[in-house]
């Protein structure tokens, strides 16, 4: 077995230590529960995206300190805010389908400059795509841009709550673990280098979705994000390989759930409890943590706009595929010009 290889198979087996993961993943959970049953209270669940992708926002910063996770998380809320308002507004205009997945590609290059200039965690655009992309895939009026930010904003803003009180009855307790310190880092050529090829990778993904499945083609563009999200090329090769096992589990998952065809707030509080498991796992080990992810972005879009299951396991699994192939193909291209431009680090 070659060090190439080595390398790969033990980034894709290995789990790493808990470091207080369950505490992260009951704040999320109650971030995302909250929302979600507030408008399936309001017999609105039409909703429950925005309310979702406002919930988001509680998940960065989960290794920093208070105040720089506070910051951090109205940052992204304000991102993820501007991705629903922009997918929401292509629906509105009548955007062509070809149009809105290039705009979700400037969105995923401008977002990963945003994340590294600010030193994100979680890093890069991933979540912001999903929610550009999903927008731009659901049915809205000109009044949807208000539902978008109220609704958003308002579970955005009590996630973001959440962490500030926990931060004040945390006071002076002695940490588990000591916080990170953040500072932003200037751009420069690398953080350029980065947003070109996720905008490239995301591109060509939501394009080859579009053309070779149709419905759900940000699913692609998901992928090729994530695919393109590791520092180095075996790290992506590692998040790829890992994200498309983990949906081929994740979808028998989601079969399963979806074929018990549960009452609304039932499907809520399992998407709670696997959005609780991704946390716990998403640090750890990616594959594992997509055996959660994928039910519940399922779910998500069944909560929004009920569809047929077969469709939606059918186009996670192919758009996962071509996402994930388009986007390991880009890395593995990026990484070749770069050696041939700077031979000497190589």
């Amino acid at each position: 077995m070659t060090d190439a290889v080595r390398r790969v198979w033990t980034g894709l087996v290995a789990v790493g230590p808990r470091a207080g993961d369950h505490r992260v993943a009951l704040r999320a959970a109650v971030s995302v529960a909250v929302p979600l049953l507030v408008v399936w209270a309001m017999g609105r669940l039409d909703l429950s995206v925005y309310a979702s992708f406002g919930a988001f926002a509680a998940l960065y910063g989960r290794h920093d300190t208070y105040a720089d996770r506070i910051r951090m998380q109205a940052a992204a809320a304000a991102v993820l805010l501007g991705a629903m308002l922009l997918g929401t507004s292509l629906v509105v205009v009548g955007a062509p389908l070809a149009v809105r997945v290039i705009v979700v590609s400037v969105i995923a290059a401008g977002v990963t400059l945003i994340a590294y200039a600010g030193r994100w965690h979680p890093p890069g655009a991933l979540f912001a795509v999903f929610a550009a992309g999903t927008t731009a895939s659901l049915p809205a009026q000109p009044g949807t841009l208000a539902t978008v930010l109220v609704v958003g904003g308002a579970s955005a803003a009590f996630g973001i709550g959440l962490t500030a009180s926990l931060a004040l009855i945390r006071r002076g307790a002695r940490p588990s673990a000591a916080p990170v310190r953040r500072e932003r880092r200037p751009l420069g050529n690398l953080a350029g280098e980065m947003a070109l090829t996720v905008g490239v990778g995301a591109l060509l993904a939501g394009l080859a979705g579009l053309l070779l499945v149709g419905t759900h083609w940000y699913w692609a563009m998901v992928g090729a994000v994530a695919a393109l999200g590791g520092a180095h090329v075996t790290a992506r090769i590692v998040r790829g390989v890992q994200r498309l096992a983990g949906t081929l589990v994740g979808v028998l998952v989601a079969a399963a759930i979806l074929g018990l065809h549960l009452p609304p707030v039932l499907t809520i509080l399992v998407a709670v409890v696997l959005q609780a498991g991704a946390e716990m796992f998403v640090g750890r080990n990616y594959g594992i943590a997509m055996v959660f992810i994928t039910p519940l972005a399922l779910l998500m879009v069944e909560l929004a706009a009920p569809t047929d299951p077969t469709v939606l396991v059918r186009d996670r699994l192919l758009d996962t595929l071509i996402g994930v192939t388009i986007g390991t193909l880009v890395s593995a291209a990026s990484a070749t010009l770069r050696r041939t431009r700077s031979p000497g680090l190589g």
